[in-house]
């Protein structure tokens, strides 16, 4: 019988990441989100005015691909971009729909964590101790 691979906490955090991250997808669905939808609509909403440029490098994305999201955003009446012509720069916003369509997936969210921090209390708990600690920069 062989050795297990040793411990790794890189493949460990990838792995949980991985799964939760599955769990969320599964639980926007029903709001016609994806993580990415979710994250972009969330960024809108974070920083009111924000630019294409931003939006897409924040997000991690092309300007173009932010650019498609954010039209298929203004069609479903989630986000309204206040100057949208043709050599202007954007000044994006989430409308009333957007906002209640992210209140809803909060608390997709809030269920989420309920249920994560039942099941794995000390990893959970683990987890909020490192992110204060890296907040509070005594990491």
């Amino acid at each position: 019988m062989s050795e297990p691979p040793p411990f790794s906490p890189t493949v460990t955090l990838l792995t949980v990441g991985r799964v939760w991250e599955a769990a969320f997808t599964e639980a926007l669905k029903p709001l016609g989100l994806t993580t990415r939808k979710y994250g972009l609509l969330g960024h809108v909403r974070g920083t009111p005015g924000i630019s294409f440029s931003e939006l897409a490098r924040r997000s991690r994305i092309t300007v173009q691909s932010a650019h498609t999201a954010v039209a298929a955003f203004v069609r479903a009446g989630l986000v309204d971009d206040g100057t949208a012509h043709a050599g202007s720069a954007s000044s994006l916003r989430v409308t009333a729909d957007g906002e209640s369509l992210l209140a809803r997936a909060a608390e997709v969210v809030a269920r989420l964590d309920v249920e994560f921090a039942a099941r794995y209390p000390e990893l959970t708990e683990a987890l909020r101790a490192q992110m204060a600690r890296a907040v509070s920069g005594t990491d």
